[in-house]
């Protein structure tokens, strides 16, 4: 019985797009089509491993691709897992990926860039209304009965219909109906030119030759012609790469991820040994969307002997470098491995350690040799790589060195600082690392802590990622040299500071022993401790975290992840040089409303939240009006 659906919301959203604006580089629905296909194959190869029945005693996959200029229809067709009535209804008739809503978020006014992003968030499908006004699929599932094959059909108008079709063989055929250029519609375009062997074989190397199945056409494109392949037909990782032009790693990365950009930097090899596998990975150019969901990891595909087991293969790579895309294809592994096995097995620890050693050797690459480039991949992705100095304690060393910073010593905005480039810079004497964080680079940079480092010209890293307090309770040294923050109490410039700048110090905080006393009875409670220090000279006081206490930075970010934060007691520094703090040492009167304020500027200054707003603003009403009162 045939039966007529509606097509949800972002489909019909979806199809308008297609038949109204995406006609440039239209011939990627062929692409696409080829795509789908190959993956159909892929998962009877899969499914048949438990169930060999589903071959119905055809194991030869192929994909087939037909044109009738006279009808105006070109066909695709493969005999691999097909799909049954509901899935077709399923499949055909909604988007299940919650990619679609970015899919929508990321075009642009360039029609050929927007046409290439369709393969990016899984609705390559729907690519076939760029060139047709409607589209039939005839299919059957393996190890379903002839009777129940379907027949699916749309003109892309908002429905779609399904009924039942006798179908001997299993699997998928897709057939387009090309529109004819319009007399009424200049933007229009006629597709016939589709309608060519030449033009399909030649669709068919530039995008599809790295298909591992066998692509076939019909010679000279004659209805009654012999079969043959148009592809080289075998998997591109099993390759030599001397066979292999760049040309073709491009067009394979764009197959397996989606992707509408070129990859930044690819590596293929072969591993012998008592673990036998190929790998060829890939480095993307830019970020997916969801890059931050580290449940969501989809960029290994693993192969046993060529045959494809599954597509997110997350033991073969850590989760820091999840934006990996990329293929294993082992050798000793089983057929039927599974996810339980797999966390298990000895050999794929022996995968998932070579293929990380094998990326950090591309990105060091391209951090000795490409120095654009890794920029360009430090800006997509530095954040995550940030995220394996807590979790690869094995290759810490090697991520330190990798690690970019931004610097007082470049412009804002600019993280190119290495650990290896600051130590190379360190001043005659200086034995230490030092960093400042904050919430975001310009608070960072407007830190207090950092004026003692100015007067002295000694560079300081500037941190204000979100990861980098976490990642920085792991990195603790760098090339015998230990990082130190400069809001940490106790700061210990070394030979930097001289002995006469060291007793002006002790002998300026005996001069203001009582007002430290006095400043510390005012603020009891709110404070560890009350302080003279030399690192500030603009400012007139500065909060710091004793040593081996959370920062205020940490603490914040804790608190706003919904986290329980350790308490922190901060202490506070006064500069014995500022007119303000000079004046309330001479100050009888109203002597905690000063302190209070010096602490609440201090809070402030440190990208911190007052817990009393109007009583800051009540106080320094009431100083500023005693102040212009005398």
């Amino acid at each position: 019985m045939k039966e007529t659906l509606g097509f949800q919301t972002e489909v019909r959203q979806l199809l308008q797009l297609m038949i109204h604006s995406l006609y440039s580089n239209r011939e990627i629905f062929l692409r696409e089509l080829v795509s789908n296909a190959s993956d159909a194959c892929d998962k009877l190869r899969f499914e048949a491993i438990d169930q060999p029945a589903l071959h119905e005693g055809d194991s030869d996959l192929a994909i087939r691709i037909e044109f009738d200029a006279e009808a105006r229809t070109i066909s695709v067709t493969d005999n691999g897992i097909g799909l049954s009535r509901q899935e077709a209804i399923d499949n055909l008739g909604t988007i299940a990926r919650s990619g679609t809503r970015e899919f929508f978020a990321s075009l642009t006014g360039d029609r050929a860039k927007d046409a290439s992003l369709i393969g990016q968030f899984g609705v390559g499908f729907y690519s076939s209304f760029i060139v047709a006004d409607r589209v039939v699929v005839e299919s059957r599932r393996a190890g379903l009965p002839p009777s129940e094959g379907v027949r699916w059909e749309s003109d892309g108008s908002g429905e779609f219909t399904v009924e039942p079709l006798e179908l001997a063989q299993r699997g998928t055929r897709v057939t387009l109906h090309l529109r004819s250029k319009r007399a009424d519609d200049e933007d229009a375009a006629d597709h016939g030119e589709l309608l060519s062997a030449w033009r399909l074989r030649s669709i068919v190397r530039r995008y599809s030759d790295h298909i591992s199945l066998p692509i076939l056409m019909r010679k000279d494109g004659k209805a009654d012609g012999e079969w043959e392949t148009v592809n080289q037909a075998s998997a591109l990782w099993s390759r030599p790469k001397s066979e292999i032009e760049d040309a073709q790693y491009r067009e394979f990365y764009k197959h397996l991820s989606g992707d509408a950009d070129e990859p930044l930097a690819w590596t293929h090899a072969r591993v012998e040994g008592r673990t036998e596998y190929t790998q060829l990975l890939f480095v993307p150019s830019r970020a997916p969307f969801d890059l931050w969901d580290r449940q969501h990891r989809r960029g290994i595909r693993l192969y046993v002997k060529r045959v494809f087991i599954m597509d997110d293969a997350e033991q073969l790579m850590p989760v820091y470098l999840r934006f990996v895309k990329g293929v294993v294809d082992s050798a000793d592994l089983p057929l039927n491995v599974s996810r339980e096995i797999l966390q298990e097995s000895r050999d794929v620890r022996a995968i998932r350690e070579g293929c990380t050693k094998r990326v950090l050797a591309m990105l060091e690459d391209l951090a000795e040799n490409r120095a654009g480039d890794y920029a360009t991949f430090w800006r997509e992705f530095g954040q995550v790589l940030k995220e394996g100095l807590g979790e690869d304690f094995a290759n810490q060393d090697r991520l330190a060195k990798l690690l970019r910073f931004a610097s007082t010593a470049t412009a804002s905005g600019e993280q190119t600082v290495s650990l290896a480039q600051y130590v190379s810079r360190m001043k005659p004497g200086q034995d230490k690392v030092y960093y400042v964080t904050a919430e975001t680079e310009s608070a960072a940079r407007s830190s207090p802590h950092l004026e003692v480092f100015r007067r002295k010209e000694v560079e300081v890293l500037v941190l204000s990622d979100r990861v980098d307090e976490w990642m920085l309770s792991f990195l603790n040294e760098f090339d015998g040299k230990s990082l130190v923050s400069v809001a940490r109490g106790g700061l210990d410039l070394g030979s930097l500071q001289d002995a006469e700048e060291k007793a002006k110090v002790e002998a300026t905080a005996k001069e203001y022993a009582d007002l430290l006393t006095r400043v510390r009875t005012a603020l009891d409670g709110r404070v560890k401790d009350v302080r003279i220090t030399d690192r500030l000279t603009d400012s007139p006081s500065c909060l710091v975290s004793d040593e081996g206490e959370i920062s205020g930075t940490l603490q914040r970010l804790l608190k706003q992840a919904g986290q329980k934060a350790p308490d922190r007691t901060p202490i506070l520094e006064l500069n014995p040089a500022h007119p303000l703090v000079a004046r309330m040492k001479a100050e009888t009167s109203n002597l905690e409303g000063w302190a209070q304020l010096l602490f609440d500027q201090a809070v402030l200054a440190e990208g911190g939240q007052l817990d009393d707003p109007a009583g800051f603003v009540r106080r320094l009403n009431d100083l500023l009006l005693a102040m212009s009162l005398r």
